[in-house]
């Protein structure tokens, strides 16, 4: 029995198809594992959580940014529709796919377009009650101007209290609206003296049990800017001062304001001696406060009308903790 003889021909020809399909698999290799590093790089690239899982729920491809979420995963599910979650007091929105035996889950961080949300509803919200309260605390502060005219001596005291109530709360309603509306600044020039005039009288206004020891900059200087702003600016600071020294176990304090002229900015630097400000991630946080009877507003509004000048506001990381407020020259 003879079997068929390979030529020389056919053995070269087929080693020369096996070479060329070997040549072939590892050309698509390569370009298969280019195209993993590819999609891989893709799904890094992306600012959302990534998981993708497979028949089994197990996760077949993920990002870093889900690799530090990895217990949320957990919590997830595949839904045709978009859905939120919230895990560890962040809120997280929810998308998900399937092809074939794969799911791709996405979880995006929402949570400061929903705090951005919540500012805007709650800003007119109270826009709107201080419109409605706006009408009657108007009234009753003329109406006690005139009581105070006519009553007893013995019961101006009395008066006087009612009338710092009510200008607390118009302070409150002018804050509210100027949240809701933003600030926008009219400038125009006038003299430190005359703001701080302005200044002790809304003190005189506020009302505190201590014996407080006010120290403004002595130093004549012009300001360009808007004048009303900078006063409720400056009265923040110095009630929250009063606040805070009123809060102290001491009967006596004190309120600084330092000044300079660095050749750019207007700085003033504001110290008191009442208690020190527990929380200090959410100083400039729109409706929350640090303060008991504080409506959170103070000193976000603060800030911005010190940017509406170009300028700033900070609390010193100093030993003496205190605010500098900047205003552009």
């Amino acid at each position: 029995m003879s079997e068929q003889s390979i030529t020389p021909q056919e053995l070269s020809l087929l080693i020369e198809q096996t070479y060329r399909v070997e040549k072939e698999f590892n050309e698509l290799k390569s370009s298969y594992a280019h195209l993993q590093d590819t999609v891989e790089e893709v799904v890094e690239f992306l600012p959302n959580a990534i998981w993708i899982l497979d028949e089994d729920g197990a996760v077949f491809l993920q990002n870093s940014q889900a690799k530090s979420l990895s217990e949320l995963v957990e919590l997830l599910e595949s839904k045709n529709d978009d859905y939120e979650v919230k895990f560890n007091s962040r809120s997280y929105l929810v998308k998900s796919s399937s092809y074939k035996d794969k799911v791709m889950l996405s979880a995006t961080d929402i949570t400061e377009q929903k705090r951005k949300e919540n500012l805007a509803t709650m800003g007119q919200m109270a826009a709107h009650l201080s419109h409605e309260i706006r009408n009657p605390i108007g009234s009753i502060s003329l109406l006690s101007s005139t009581l105070k005219k006519r009553v007893l001596p013995e019961n101006i005291p009395i008066v006087e209290e009612m009338q710092k109530s009510v200008s607390r709360i118009e302070r409150i309603i002018k804050a509210t609206l100027m949240f809701s509306k933003g600030v926008e600044a009219n400038m125009a020039p006038f003299m430190w003296s005359e703001l701080q005039e302005e200044l002790i009288n809304a003190i005189g206004h506020y009302g505190y049990t201590k014996e407080i020891t006010f120290v403004f900059p002595q130093q004549k200087f012009t300001i360009n800017a808007d004048k009303d702003l900078l006063e409720m600016l400056f009265s923040n600071f110095l009630t929250n001062a009063i606040d805070a020294i009123e809060l102290d176990d001491n009967e006596e304090g004190n309120v600084e304001i330092l000044y300079e002229n660095d050749g750019e900015y207007h700085k003033f630097h504001v110290y008191d001696s009442g208690v020190m400000i527990e929380n200090t991630k959410e100083l400039f946080e729109a409706f929350k406060s640090n303060k008991v009877k504080g409506n959170g507003l103070g000193l976000v509004l603060s800030r911005e009308i010190a940017q509406a000048h170009g300028g700033s506001v900070k609390l010193l990381d100093e030993r003496r903790k205190g605010f500098e407020i900047k205003l552009a020259l």
